[in-house]
């Protein structure tokens, strides 16, 4: 793979070099050229030949008395037509005995080849002019080599410590000093970094703000592509950059380098970043360290619809993250999948508020059933939600119920969306398995078999309370005989103090169980 980058020169504008203050002792005028001051200033250069235009490579600034121009207009019209061939930055005349007042005759031949041409009503000395732009050139180019290895350097060691995404992006925020904002080619945003309440401010409105920035980087927007083997696949952006273009252009571009780098030796697909940038704000919804309401800008960013909207919390188990953002797009329904912990997958489907949510959801099921292959893949769904602020609960509430099938045996027989309504007393317990009383119910309950760490006869009780005390269910589950199996219930029956065959102890016990797996899951 090739990657070009343009190549960057440490320059001053025009705009620039008029503010210093050896120039506007001279009383500097801009009499022509003045929407294009904004032209970098590679170098200055004294010349009075009319044909200066020849010993130009673009970017000068040129100084002249124009001595060699008075009193011949077709001179003067073509020394300015020479600079414009030669993509001058800017022309400056020192008035005095040949020009008292700025010529027509120049001013509007630059005017007609949009070459900023100044004028400075003070005697003033070239020298000291060409001593300080000169210097400050110098200066800016050391430091701008300096930032760009620094930057560099800084980047590739993070990429050769296999460091993620995130942290890449934080170094690049960190010496922009603005929010950094990576997109794909649909400007939808993949990954941010920077201060979170600038970064919020850009992603409020992001879809409209990014297309009306359109690439300009006079109000400090500045892009730089990410493409490899050909393809463009997206971009890196510094959103309200305040250093000078140049420098923002150089960090953009080592930036993007740097993300170019990373995503060739990761090796991923083309949707790595997509399903991290999913993942990441999921994970932030259902930990509930961040405010739901802080994160819409992010969701929306993201290209998930939020307005007047249905939402409809699922989390999956027994479907990779890749299959389930298939049916999504098969059947055109707007969401983000992300993979939790433990196997289980989040979907957050965004559904029109007159859609039938359950229906589609059912729909969901079926086609994921059908699409896998297996009628393994259950889905946990909490109710629907219309407000925002209560998709945290939701994605939660279906993660309880997710995890409250997990491993269970009656999982096949439970309908393809699963609610917490189907999951009965094991989903109860699974919502209050952080509650300090149930914790301390089930250890003590359940003592005598944890204090031998016994796993043997722990399974054996798990067993035979889900199998309903059925003894021949049990053993043939277990396989081992029935007088095994009885002597094994004999030793659970001593250590715990209780009768299994009494129904208020036996369930006492069951309760206990559940919530002792449910703390260990």
């Amino acid at each position: 793979m090739t990657t070009t980058f343009g190549t960057l020169e440490p320059a001053l504008s025009v705009r620039q070099v008029l503010t210093m203050e050896r120039v506007l002792a001279g009383e500097p005028e801009v009499v022509a050229g003045a929407a294009q001051l904004d032209r970098a200033v590679r170098w200055v250069h004294v010349a009075e030949a009319p044909d200066v235009g020849v010993m130009l490579t673009g970017g000068e600034m040129v100084l002249t008395t124009g001595v060699l121009l008075a009193g011949d207009e077709e001179k003067q019209a073509e020394y300015i037509r020479s600079l414009h061939r030669a993509e001058a930055a800017a022309v400056v005349l020192g008035l005095g005995r040949a020009f008292p007042a700025p010529p027509d005759v120049m001013r509007r031949a630059a005017e007609r080849c949009g070459l900023p041409m100044i004028v400075l009503h003070r005697p003033f000395p070239f020298a000291e002019l060409t001593e300080e732009v000169q210097a400050r050139l110098v200066r800016r180019k050391f430091a701008a080599v300096s930032l760009s290895e620094s930057v560099r350097t800084a980047l590739t060691g993070l990429i050769t410590a296999d460091a993620p995404l995130q942290r890449l992006l934080d170094e690049i925020a960190s010496h922009s000093a603005c929010p950094v904002v990576v997109t794909n080619l649909a400007h939808r945003v993949l990954a941010t970094a920077g201060e979170r309440p600038a970064v919020d401010d850009v992603l409020r409105d992001w879809e409209r703000i990014s297309r009306q920035a359109g690439g300009s980087e006079g109000d400090g927007w500045i892009r730089a592509e990410l493409a490899g083997r050909g393809e463009r696949w997206g971009q890196i952006v510094l959103c309200g950059y305040r250093g000078d273009t140049t420098t923002g252009r150089l960090l953009a571009d080592r930036g993007a380098e740097a993300l170019v780098l990373h995503r060739m030796l990761a090796g991923n697909s083309a949707h790595t970043w997509e399903e991290q940038s999913a993942e990441s704000l999921l994970t932030d919804l259902v930990s509930g360290v961040v405010a739901a309401r802080q994160l819409l800008p992010r969701a929306r960013a993201a290209g998930l619809p939020v307005n007047r909207r249905t939402f409809v919390p699922l989390v999956v188990r027994e479907g990779e993250a890749a299959q389930l953002d298939r049916v999504l797009r098969m059947l055109g329904l707007p969401g983000l999948v992300a993979e939790l912990a433990d196997g289980a997958t989040a979907v957050l489907l965004s559904l029109a508020r007159d859609q039938d949510a359950e229906a589609l959801t059912a729909h969901f099921a079926a086609r994921l059933r059908s699409e896998s292959g297996s009628l393994k893949a259950v889905v946990a769904a909490a109710d629907p939600r219309t407000a925002w602020d209560d998709v945290p609960a939701g994605l939660r509430e279906a993660q309880h119920v997710a995890d409250a099938v997990a491993d269970h045996s009656a999982a096949l027989d439970l309908p393809a969306v699963v609610r917490l309504k189907d999951v009965h007393l094991r989903g109860l317990v699974r919502l209050l398995r952080d509650d300090p009383n149930v914790q301390s119910f089930a250890e003590r309950e359940l003592d005598g078999l944890l204090c031998a760490a016994d796993e043997d006869l722990l399974s054996v009780l798990r067993t035979y309370l889900a199998t309903g005390r059925n003894k021949s269910r049990t053993a043939q589950l277990r396989h081992v005989s029935r007088p095994a199996l009885y002597r094994r219930l004999e030793a659970i029956q001593g250590r715990l103090g209780v009768d299994l065959d009494d129904f208020e102890q036996a369930a006492s016990v069951h309760i206990a169980l559940l919530a002792h797996d449910a703390q260990q899951g």
